[in-house]
C-alpha cells in the first residue's frame, strides 16, 4: 500500500510538472508573437491628386485582433439576420452587409468617434461600429422594444451618437451628409462627415448637387461610394456609362481603393480625413467591394451573377480571411486564438438572438411616442397625436 501511495504521489507531481511546463510554453509562445508588422498594400488610383495614401501599412497585433473581431462580429450578425428573415421573424426590408466588412472596419479605424457618419439602407455594420450592441441591432430587426430605435425603425432606421442612420431613399443621405459637414465647418470643431452611398445611387442627380456645394464651400465631407459591383439585379456596367466613380466629382479629388482589404481602406480613409481637416475641401473615395447576399432579402443574388463568381471572391478576396492569413503568416496570432474569438462571437450573437426573439414588441400606446424631440402637446386643427378619435358617419 505504501509503495502504491508513493507511486501515485510521484505520478501526481509529474502531472503537475507537465501542466506547469505547458503553461510556461503557452505563455512564452504568446510573448513570442510579433507585436507589429508592415504589409504591402494595393496602390490607389488617383484623380486630381499629386500623391495618394501610402503603399505600405503598419499593423500592430492588438489592431489586427480588433479588426478581426469587428469584421467577424458583423459577419455573424448578418448571417443570423439572414436566418431570422427566412424564418419570417424579421419582416420588411433587410439589406445585408456580409462581404463588405473591411469598409466599415477600415473607415472606423481611421476616423474619430466624434466624427460623423451617414449611410444608406445597408446599415447594420455601421450601426455596430458606431457603438450599438448586436443585441440592440437584432432586436430592432425583429421589431422589439429593446431595439436601438425601440423596435419602430427596422433595418433602415438605426441611429447612434454621431451616426445619422441608414436612409431608405436612394441617394438622399448624400445631401444630408453635406449638410452635416457644413455644420462641422460652421462650428469649427475640426470634425469630418463620412457620407456613404452605393454604386446604384451614384447616378442620382442630388449627388452632383451636393458635390457642387461641397466643392464651392470646401466642406469637410468624405463622399464614399461603396461599389459592390451590382445594384438591384444590375451590374454597374449596365447602369452607368462611366464606372470610374472616384472621378465623378469632376473638380473634387478622388481615390479608388481596394475595399476588400481593411488596411487599404484604413490608410485611404486616414488620407481623406487629413485632406478634409487641412481645409482642402471634400474628397471622394470609391471602395471596390462585394456583397455575398443579393441586394436585399427579396433578391436571391444569383440570377444576374453566377454562384461560381461569388465563390471565387470568397476564396480569393474575403476581407476576414485575408486579415487572418496575414497575421498567421507573420506570427502575430495563433489559429487557436482566432478559434477562441470565433466561439466568443458566436455565443454573443446567439445570446443577442435569444433576446431579440423573446423581448416584447412595443405596445400600441407607444406608437406616437418619440415623434417630436421636445415632446410638447402639439395640436393641429383641434386634435393631437394622443387624441382618441371617434368615427362619425
Amino acid at each position: 500500500v505504501q509503495n502504491f501511495i508513493t507511486v501515485m504521489e510521484t505520478l501526481f507531481q509529474l502531472v503537475v510538472f507537465v501542466f506547469q511546463g505547458a503553461r510556461v510554453v503557452v505563455s512564452r509562445s504568446f510573448a513570442d508573437f510579433t507585436p507589429q508588422a508592415t504589409f504591402d498594400i494595393k496602390k490607389c488610383d488617383l484623380h486630381r491628386l499629386e500623391e495618394g495614401p501610402p503603399v505600405k501599412a503598419e499593423l500592430t497585433r492588438e489592431q489586427g485582433l480588433q479588426y478581426y473581431r469587428t469584421m467577424q462580429t458583423v459577419r455573424r450578425m448578418e448571417l443570423k439576420a439572414d436566418q431570422l428573415y427566412k424564418q419570417k421573424i424579421i419582416r420588411g426590408f433587410c439589406h445585408l452587409y456580409d462581404g463588405q466588412e473591411a469598409c466599415a472596419a477600415g473607415i472606423e479605424a481611421a476616423i474619430n468617434p466624434s466624427d460623423h457618419l451617414i449611410t444608406a439602407y445597408r446599415a447594420h455594420g455601421y450601426t455596430y461600429t458606431r457603438g450599438v450592441s448586436v443585441k440592440e441591432i437584432l432586436a430592432e430587426l425583429t421589431g422589439r422594444r429593446g431595439g436601438v430605435a425601440k423596435g419602430k425603425g427596422g433595418s433602415m432606421h438605426m441611429y447612434a451618437p454621431h451616426f445619422y442612420g441608414g436612409n431608405g431613399i436612394v441617394g438622399a443621405q448624400v445631401p444630408l451628409g453635406a449638410g452635416i459637414a457644413l455644420a462641422c465647418q460652421y462650428q469649427g470643431n475640426n470634425q469630418v462627415c463620412v457620407t456613404l452611398y452605393g454604386d446604384g445611387a451614384a447616378n442620382q442627380g442630388q449627388l452632383f448637387e451636393s458635390y457642387n456645394m461641397a466643392a464651392l464651400w470646401k466642406l469637410p465631407c468624405i463622399f464614399i461610394c461603396e461599389n459592390n459591383k451590382y445594384g438591384m439585379g444590375t451590374s454597374v456596367e449596365r447602369a452607368a456609362a462611366s464606372t470610374d466613380y472616384y472621378k465623378r466629382g469632376d473638380f473634387i479629388p478622388g481615390l479608388r481603393v481596394d475595399g476588400m482589404d481593411v488596411l487599404c481602406v484604413r490608410e485611404a480613409a486616414q488620407f481623406a480625413a487629413d485632406h478634409c481637416r487641412a481645409g482642402k475641401g471634400p474628397i471622394i473615395m470609391e471602395l471596390q467591394t462585394y456583397r455575398y447576399h443579393g441586394h436585399s432579402m427579396s433578391d436571391p443574388g444569383v440570377s444576374y451573377r453566377t454562384r461560381e463568381e461569388i465563390q471565387e471572391v470568397r476564396s480569393k478576396s474575403d476581407p476576414i480571411s485575408m486579415l487572418k492569413e496575414r497575421m498567421l503568416s507573420h506570427n502575430m496570432a495563433s489559429v487557436e486564438e482566432f478559434k477562441e474569438i470565433d466561439i466568443e462571437i458566436r455565443k454573443q450573437v446567439e445570446d443577442a438572438t435569444q433576446f431579440a426573439t423573446s423581448d416584447p414588441e412595443p405596445p400600441l400606446e407607444e406608437l406616437c411616442n418619440h415623434i417630436f424631440s421636445n415632446n410638447p402637446l402639439l395640436e393641429v386643427r383641434g386634435t393631437n397625436p394622443w387624441s382618441k378619435l371617434k368615427s362619425v358617419s
